[in-house]
C-alpha cells in the first residue's frame, strides 16, 4: 500500500466513519443475542489489502481509538487488533487469496473468534471483573458468523476507497499494463 496524504485522509475517514456507525448502529442491534462488531472484519480488511505491517498499524492505531471512545482498559483492543490485523497481513502475504473469492470473508470471520477471544482473555489477566459463562463460548461463535456476513461489503467497500494506493490490485495492474502499451511508461 502506498501512503499519501489523501490514503491517510481516507484511512483516518474510514476509521472515523467505522467507529461512529460501531457505536451508533451495530452497537444497538442484536442479533442472536450478541451484538455484532465490524471492527475486526474492518481490521482484518486492511490486513489483507495492505499487509502484515499496514495490518498491525491500523489494527493498533483502531484499537486505540476504540479504547478510549468506549473508555475500557487502554491498550486492550489494540493489542487484539493489532494481531489480527498482523495475521490477516501475513495470509495475504504467504497466500494468494484472490481478490474475487469468498476467502476474504471466512478469514475475516476466523479471525474475528481469535480477535475477540484474545481481548476476553486479556481483559481477564488483567482481572477486570465480567460474568463468565458458557454464554461467553456462544457470544464469540456468533459474533464470528456475523462478521462473515458483514465482511464481504466491509472488504469490497474499502477496496474500492484504497484502489489507487493498492500495489497489487488486478484493474491497478490492468490500468498501468495499458499505459506501457502505448507508451506512456511506468505508473
Amino acid at each position: 500500500m502506498i501512503l499519501t496524504p489523501g490514503i491517510i485522509a481516507r484511512l483516518a475517514g474510514i476509521t472515523v466513519g467505522v467507529l461512529v456507525l460501531q457505536l451508533a448502529f451495530f452497537g444497538e442491534l442484536t442479533v442472536a443475542g450478541t451484538t455484532p462488531d465490524v471492527v475486526p472484519a474492518v481490521v482484518v480488511t486492511m490486513g489483507l489489502l495492505g499487509g502484515s505491517v499496514v495490518g498491525a498499524a491500523f489494527g493498533f492505531g483502531f484499537g486505540l481509538a476504540v479504547d478510549t471512545t468506549l473508555v475500557q482498559t487502554l491498550g486492550a483492543s489494540s493489542l487484539a487488533l493489532l494481531g489480527i490485523g498482523y495475521l490477516a497481513g501475513r495470509i495475504r502475504e504467504t497466500w494468494d487469496i484472490g481478490f474475487n473469492s469468498l476467502v476474504p470473508p471466512l478469514i475475516a470471520g476466523a479471525l474475528t473468534l481469535v480477535g475477540v477471544s484474545a481481548f476476553a482473555l486479556i481483559q481477564f489477566m488483567l482481572g477486570v471483573d465480567a460474568p463468565v459463562s458458557v454464554l461467553v463460548i456462544r457470544d464469540l461463535v456468533v459474533k464470528s458468523i456475523l462478521n462473515v456476513f458483514l465482511a464481504l461489503p466491509v472488504y469490497f467497500g474499502i477496496r474500492r476507497l484504497l484502489r489507487s494506493a493498492l500495489i497489487d490490485d488486478p484493474g491497478t495492474r490492468r490500468r498501468a499494463s495499458e499505459a506501457r502499451t502505448l507508451g506512456l511508461g511506468p505508473i
